[in-house]
């Protein structure tokens, strides 16, 4: 049976990430970008640089949950020409939008009961869910069936490794993830914050090198301690409009790897309203998280 997989604008890709693997349907979201309300993602008018420009230029940004008409909107007209869904969204340890998405399930599989109506909830976010959807895709292609990639995504998805460093701290102040007190020490002694998403999807501060390059060796670090290469040697490098970064990080990489497939991708404007430019991230499949 025909089925698509769904996503949303929370889930960074990118035509590098996705150049060998069929398209998938993404749900814009809302950005609030200077008090001006955006939307993200496809048929959108928000541009991933234009929006690190803004923020550089002093502008903050915050993000809405996806609205339950926003999924009925995407997800009806597929059920209506007689597809299944299998729908994957930033986590519920970063937002409500997948309990919302649930809820709206529940009613859709009401009015739908011939069809297949599946959420499964990733536990990434950002490029993490970027690399997800990609394998998710490749997959399919393979010819998954939807209970098959649904039972496979629940296996897997916590052997998805996200290692972020973040670059400045106004917008981690700004949204009240960090102190002022914290934010002007960190600045001063030039600490980039290293985060990793938990097994529960939530985001925790692991390390706290100083200086971008003792950042690079600490994510490397955790790639070798870490690296599942029997899983695929797929490694995807995340950027917040920083693309020295991002080539520093994927050099490393090769250098450590030199057989390793390494794409690249921007951090979208979901993630990105919360950590501000210059946010680097490495993805890859990893024995734990």
């Amino acid at each position: 049976m025909a089925y698509r997989i769904f996503t949303d604008a929370s889930a960074d890709i990118s035509e590098d990430l996705m150049r060998d693997v069929p398209p998938v349907d993404m749900i814009p979201m809302e950005v609030i970008l200077d008090g001006e309300e955006h939307l993200f993602g496809p048929g959108g008018d928000l541009e991933v640089k234009s929006f690190y420009e803004r923020q550089r230029a002093g502008k903050f940004a915050s993000t809405s949950a996806i609205n339950p008409e926003a999924y009925r909107k995407a997800f009806v007209p597929v059920l209506q020409a007689g597809e299944d869904i299998l729908h994957v969204g930033l986590t519920q340890g970063l937002s409500s939008t997948f309990s919302t998405c649930c809820l709206v399930m529940d009613e859709l599989r009401e009015e739908f009961p011939e069809r297949k109506i599946i959420a499964v909830e990733p536990y990434c976010a950002s490029v993490g869910l970027g690399m997800l959807i990609h394998e998710m895709s490749r997959k399919k292609a393979e010819g998954m069936t939807i209970e098959e990639l649904a039972a496979w995504v629940e296996e897997n998805r916590l052997h998805i490794c996200h290692w972020f460093t973040v670059d400045i701290f106004d917008h981690l102040k700004h949204g009240g993830r960090v102190s002022a007190a914290a934010a002007a020490i960190g600045t001063v002694l030039q600490i980039k914050p290293l985060l990793h998403i938990e097994a529960d999807g939530t985001l925790k501060v692991i390390a706290k090198p100083r200086g971008r390059k003792q950042a690079i060796r600490q994510q490397m670090g955790y790639m070798k301690d870490n690296w599942k290469r029997e899983m695929g040697n797929l490694v995807l490098i995340g950027h917040g409009d920083d693309q020295e970064a991002c080539d520093q990080l994927k050099a490393a990489v090769l250098a450590e790897y030199p057989d390793a497939d390494v794409r690249t991708a921007y951090i979208g404007a979901l993630i990105g309203a919360h950590t501000g430019p210059g946010m680097l991230a490495l993805i890859h499949w990893g024995e734990k998280r």
